[in-house]
């Protein structure tokens, strides 16, 4: 890889670690649509805990994730919230990242070699006598002729 792609792929990372270390923790604490549509007919307190009424989030129960050492935005044992949030943002673009370079490399395109046996010509332009790899002879432009044709006689006036 050339040396802009390393520095646009470090730039990129660098980038994506700062939004999820520092910036992520000052994301919004209110709940977003999903959340919002189901408590729509429950009456809920300052803490977001249902108090009241008759709504979908009320059959909700946690996931089997839970317990999990990234659950909910943090990262379990940090005590520091705005810590713990980015740790765990960071954590997860580093893992994203090593993924996305792992399925990358899988698929990498590795070096062909001819399965005839023979050369191949490069390039496809002219030779020293002015034939194309393809046998047409080069007329200066984009259009060729078949090799032993004149080229000027090709040409409509």
């Amino acid at each position: 890889m050339k040396n802009r792609s390393w520095a646009f792929l470090a730039g990129g990372l660098l980038v994506a670690l700062l939004l999820a270390g520092v910036v992520s923790n000052y994301a919004s604490s209110h709940p977003d649509g999903l959340d919002s549509s189901l408590l729509k007919g429950c009456t809920v307190d300052a803490d977001d805990n249902i108090v009241g009424g008759s709504c979908p989030a009320q059959q909700a129960r946690d996931h089997e994730f839970a317990d999990s050492p990234l659950a909910d935005y943090g990262v379990r044992g940090v005590q520091n919230s705005f810590v713990s949030t980015g740790l765990s943002g960071v954590l997860g673009v580093l893992v994203t990242f090593a993924i996305g370079v792992g399925g990358f490399w899988l698929l990498r395109r590795r070096g062909t070699t001819p399965t005839d046996g023979g050369t191949r010509p490069t390039g496809g332009g002219t030779t020293s006598t002015g034939t194309t790899s393809t046998g047409t002879t080069s007329t200066g432009g984009d259009a060729t002729t078949p090799a032993g044709d004149d080229a000027a006689t090709s040409r409509v006036s």
